[in-house]
């Protein structure tokens, strides 16, 4: 899964390859970075280990489903850098319930860790849903640029989302379109979850005039910390699907952002939150190298 090659392209079925974490031994799997040479930061999005993470302890607890996962971004994992292992501490596992922290180490390091909350699902005792947005359908938003062979993003009410001069309220929608769509739930879960860390320090910055992601690592520094998901049964969905993220809080260099993933038949099937580090780019004591910053 590395090349030396600038022109190499993402696929989603490159992305669900690497999610598929394999076991290793007792309660360890592992899971390759990806692709070299496509980003010269160099640097996995941190939503990928999540997305593994979840994969990995759905095969440690077959009977059950995996509900929620908080990951904590504590250092950055590199691409070519050597594959993540990710080890698998059970804290409990009952016939209802198991919990679980997926701790991800690169090189000897622990870079990120992961709580995990399983179950068995039952019938519904009560059931409500946060309604769909009002908001325009996919053949109305404006694509957006985040090239990957079989996966569309397009934005509503929005033209360029790491622009500093196109101001809104800090909210933030996006449609997605994915090809293959997982049969596998456990990978369903994780390609859910993967972005759910792409667009809130976007969704953050918008309401601001003069402040975009374009800046970030140039003039600001950026970089989500901790994403946590939970999933509403059944996960299960074609055609597009609306992420929608508002962002209700930033301030002493952090921001705080919460969204919901819907069908496009209106079904809520996720909720997530993300705090994100925004803060002036440190230009003293650098000696950690730039591409390995957060």
């Amino acid at each position: 899964m590395t090349t030396d090659s600038a022109d190499t392209q993402w696929t989603v079925q490159d992305l669900l390859d690497l999610f598929d974490a394999q076991p290793t031994g007792p309660d360890t799997y592992t899971v390759e970075t990806g692709l070299a040479g496509v980003d010269e930061r160099q640097v996995v999005e941190g939503t990928q280990i999540l997305a593994a993470s979840i994969v990995a302890a759905a095969k440690r607890f077959p009977e059950k489903s995996i509900r929620s996962a908080y990951s904590v971004f504590a250092r950055a994992v590199l691409v070519g850098a050597g594959p993540v292992e990710l080890g698998i501490d059970v804290i409990s596992e009952g016939r209802s319930t198991a919990t679980a922290v997926v701790t991800a180490t690169q090189n000897g390091k622990r870079v990120i860790t992961t709580t995990i909350l399983a179950d068995v699902p039952t019938a519904d005792v009560i059931r409500h849903q946060l309604p769909r947005p009002q908001v325009a359908e996919p053949a109305q938003a404006h694509e957006s640029s985040m090239p990957m062979v079989g996966r569309q993003v397009r934005l509503v009410d929005v033209h360029d989302v790491n622009s500093p001069d196109e101001v809104g309220p800090p909210e933030l929608f996006a449609w997605l379109h994915y090809d293959p769509i997982p049969t596998r739930d456990d990978l369903a879960k994780a390609l859910i979850a993967y972005f759910t860390g792409h667009l809130g320090i976007s969704t953050t910055m918008r309401a601001h005039e003069g402040i975009g992601t374009s800046q970030a690592h140039l003039t600001v520094s950026t970089a989500p910390m901790t994403v946590s998901v939970s999933f509403h049964e059944p996960v299960r969905w074609d055609g597009w699907l609306l992420y929608g993220h508002e962002s209700t809080q930033v301030g002493a260099g952090m921001s705080y952002v919460r969204g919901a993933v819907h069908t496009e038949a209106g079904d809520l099937i996720a909720s997530f939150t993300q705090d994100a580090l925004i803060r002036p780019l440190r230009t003293t004591d650098t000696a950690i190298k730039e591409h390995s910053r957060l």
